[in-house]
Formats: structure tokens, sequence, C-alpha cells
């Protein structure tokens, strides 16, 4: 091989290794396969490639037939953002809750067991946690996500859940620097902004990455989101004084920097995914991740070629792309010492999850738990993309399980109480929302839920905001499933509540 076809080699292996794609179906295609003969180093996995844990099992080992350390990622944060479970609900509470309990040593464990549960299926790399201070209410992405909007409390648990899921032998990617607690916007859709001085960055914002960092984190991911105090012109995943220059060189991180997915509108609307992957390594990220959207061959291969394209033509310098190609094979290769390669022994904890939803309730109110069988009226509004809509939630099919005969409806923007009541009849109604202080309708129809029936039961299934209101108040702190069960359980008076 001649000296120029060696280097052309070396630069595509290397613009493969920065990829973190996604794909189609619960088996890997053949091009996936032969990609990661060519050099792709890390997978991205989405609910769409899941259909039982066996089966994940065997598709992460087609995966490491053709390269032992190759990075597997998933989006499995628990609660509301569960791939795992994507179909049934997640058997974990989400961060929300978590910090609603305030017990660092139960978000270790927590974190640990749902480690244990991927390192089983051969998943090795967790785009979690959200570091977020959810300091905007109105947040429309992150929410339950968060673990508060106390710095202090977010930064504590978000060290130990990196703690608890290393533990596990999967790496953790504390997510999203530096900060996307502060907006109003979903950047799945628009380039949120920060409008925050630097001050208020470094004693609100950053405080949880410190933690992350100091907890030994493996990966970060950068936010879609202007910080004009940082950087006027550019997106934190695209900016170089937010990723070098704050994330490597002030804070000292030294692991891999991770982008969120760049089909996402604030870089895709803006900048196109070619570009802005670019930009983004030249900015100092090491790995692209991209397939929430575009999970096929050519996105793969346009990618690779418009990294390569950019170190031949001057604009991205070969050893910043050698660089972070190098920081994912050192991350591979720890995975790979560190044991998600063998299925961890034993059972570990299974309740964890179920006790952690319980001890996250709140209740207000007097009133008796049921005696009869009731009807749950979900007031669903959209769902954001985050958190996907075929995710189950709610209490209607927990509460069935304990009060048989329990009647259900689903009612979406725009439904009224006189919807539900002409639907419960004479039953008594148990209204679930979530983030009813972010969607007027919903406010208004439980209002009238109460008004009209004062002992409705109002279980608040996102972030707790508006008064309490109802014979009986539940706040879940979060949508998955063991929440919902735990929000049963009071609502039925069983033991276990």
């Amino acid at each position: 091989m001649t000296v120029l076809a060696h280097r052309a080699d070396t630069l595509t292996r290397d613009a493969l290794a920065v990829l973190q794609p996604g794909f189609e179906g619960t088996t890997a295609p053949a091009w996936l396969l032969r990609q990661v003969g060519e050099g792709l180093t890390a997978v991205g996995l989405f609910g769409r490639n899941i259909a039982s844990p066996e089966q994940l099992a065997s598709l992460t080992a087609q995966l490491r037939a053709e390269r032992e350390e190759v990075l597997v990622a998933i989006d499995e944060e628990g609660g509301d953002v569960t791939r795992l479970e994507v179909r049934g609900g997640s058997s974990f509470p989400g961060n929300l809750a978590l910090g609603a309990v305030d017990d660092t040593g139960l978000t270790r464990e927590v974190a640990r067991e749902l480690g244990r549960r991927l390192a089983a299926c051969g998943v090795n790399l967790n785009w979690a946690p959200s570091a977020d201070v959810n300091s905007n209410p109105d947040n429309p992405v992150i929410g339950v996500r968060s673990f508060g909007a106390d710095t202090r409390l977010a930064a504590r648990h978000t060290a130990a859940y990196v703690e608890g899921l290393q533990a596990s032998g999967v790496a953790a990617c504390t997510k999203h620097f530096p900060g996307h607690g502060d907006t109003s916007v979903d950047s799945h859709h628009a380039l949120p902004r920060i409008d925050v001085d630097l001050d208020t960055l470094a004693a609100r914002e950053l405080v949880p990455f410190r933690a992350a960092i100091e907890a030994g984190t493996k990966a970060v991911m950068s936010a879609h989101i202007l910080v004009p105090a940082l950087d006027p012109t550019r997106p934190a995943t695209l900016s170089p004084r937010i990723l070098t220059g704050l994330l490597r060189e002030e804070l000292g991180y030294e692991g891999l920097i991770v982008t969120d997915g760049m089909e996402m509108n604030a870089i895709a609307g803006t900048y196109g995914i070619e570009r802005g992957s670019v930009l983004a390594i030249a900015a100092g990220a090491d790995a692209i991740c991209v397939g929430g959207g575009l999970a096929d061959e050519a996105t793969v291969m346009r990618l690779r070629d418009a990294l390569v394209a950019a170190v031949r033509e001057g604009s991205l310098p070969e050893e910043r792309l050698a660089e972070a190609a190098a920081r994912v094979r050192v991350l591979a290769e720890w995975t790979r010492r560190g044991g998600p390669g063998a299925r961890p022994e034993g059972s570990g904890a299974p309740g964890i999850g179920l006790e952690a939803a319980r001890r996250a309730v709140t209740v207000s109110g007097t009133a008796a738990p049921l005696a009869t069988a009731p009807y749950v009226a979900t007031l669903a509004p959209v769902a954001n993309i985050a958190v996907g809509d075929e995710t189950p939630w709610g209490v209607a099919a927990e509460l069935a399980a304990l009060l048989p005969g329990t009647g259900s409806g689903v009612y979406p923007e725009g439904a009224t109480a006189g919807d539900v009541l002409a639907a419960a009849g004479n039953r008594r109604v148990v209204a679930v929302v979530r983030d009813a202080h972010r969607h007027p309708w919903m406010t208004k129809a439980v209002d009238a839920l109460v008004e009209a029936r004062p002992d409705t039961v109002v279980v608040e299934m996102g972030l707790p905001r508006a008064e309490p209101r109802g014979a009986l108040y539940i706040a879940t702190h979060g949508a998955s499933r063991v929440c919902g069960r735990a929000a049963a359980e009071v609502i039925a008076g069983v033991a276990g509540a």
C-alpha cells in the first residue's frame, strides 16, 4: 500500500470511528455489519431495535462478531425515556422521582440495576443521566428528566447515577452540556437560547457537570443550545469555546464528548447534518450521534465522506479527527475490559425500581382509598420526541389490576370535563395529567371536574406545579410504569404503597 493510500484508509477509518449511527430492524442489517468491519466503532440503539432482552442480546452479539470492542449505545434514562421497555413502560422511575426522594444511595442502586440489565444485553454506553437543572418549569423537553430545580441536589444525584451505572461496566454519558434546563424551546424542533450571565452558568448549570466529571463520567453529551454569554454565534455542539475552551480546558474533562442527535432541527435545520458534523468535530466533539430519524447506510456514507473531504480541504485538522477517533477507541476498549461483553452474574436488585417509585409519591388530601372500580380519565398532551408517543403511561392498567372493572379513556387536547363525566357515569373519577401547568386546557378540565365532582382523585405524573386539588392529589414525579403502579396502590389502598 502506498503512503497516500494508507493515509486515505486511515482517514476513512477515523471518520467511521467517530460516528454513532442508528439503523432499522431488530437484527443488524448487512450494511451495518460491513461498516463495523471497515472501521465503524459505535452503533446507537432506539426503541425500534428492541423486542426483548433475549433479542437484544442476540443483536449485540451479531455486532461483536464483527468487532469485539464495538460501542453499543442507547438512550435509556429510565422513567419516561425508555428504550429497553419502550412498549410496556419502564421498571424504573426517572430522575425527578429520584430527586424527590433525595437518597443518593437509592439513586446509585437504581442506576446500578439499570446498568446491570443493559450490560446483560450487551449494551455498554448509555446516553444518560440528564444533569440539567430544570430551572424553567415551562421547559418542554427536560422536565421530569431532570433531578430537579435545585442545583446541589441535581449535582449529588448526577454523581451518584454516574457511579452506579459505571459500577455495572456501562459507560455513562452525562447530558446536555452546558445545561438544557433553562429553556422554553425543544431543540428537536428549533434552536433554544439561554440568556444568562457567566456567573449564573457557573453557579447553576455547570455544577452538576463538575460533579459528573469528578465522579468519572466516561462521556459527556453536548446540547444544541445557544448560550450567548459563552458563544454568541454557535450552539454548544458546534462551539470551540464551549467544548474545548470550557469543557476541556476550564473543567478539565478528558473523556469522550458525544453530540446530541445531529438530525434534530436545531442543527439539521440551520447548518445541515454534514456541515454540522464537521463543525462539531472541529469544535472538540469526538463522536457524532445520528440515527434517531436518519438510519441508513447512505447517511453514514454522507457523514463519513463529509469528514474526509473537510480534512482534505483543510477545514478540519487531520490530527483533530484522529484525536476524536482515538477517544472513541479508548472508551470502546474500556468497555471491552470492563465487563459488558460477559453477562453480569446474579439477579441484581429487580425490585429497586418499584421501591424507588413508591418512595417518590407524595399525597395530599384526606379521602379514603377507593373501594369500588373508578373511571380513569387520562388527559394526554402530545409527547415530546425524546419521550416518544409509543410508550404507554398512566394509572389505568395498574389500577384495573387492583380494582377489576375500572373503566378508562384517553382525552387529547380540547377535551372537556363534560366529555369525561359523560363517560364516567356514576363512577368515581380519577383524572390523570402530565405537566398540567403547561397545558391550560388540561388545568381547565381538571378544575371543572373537581368542581362538579369534589371526590375526584387527581394524579399528576409530570412536574407538580399547581396547587393540590381534588379529594386526593397524588404526585408521582414521573410517568413510568412503576410510577403508575405506585399511584394505583395509593388509590386502592393496598399494602406496599
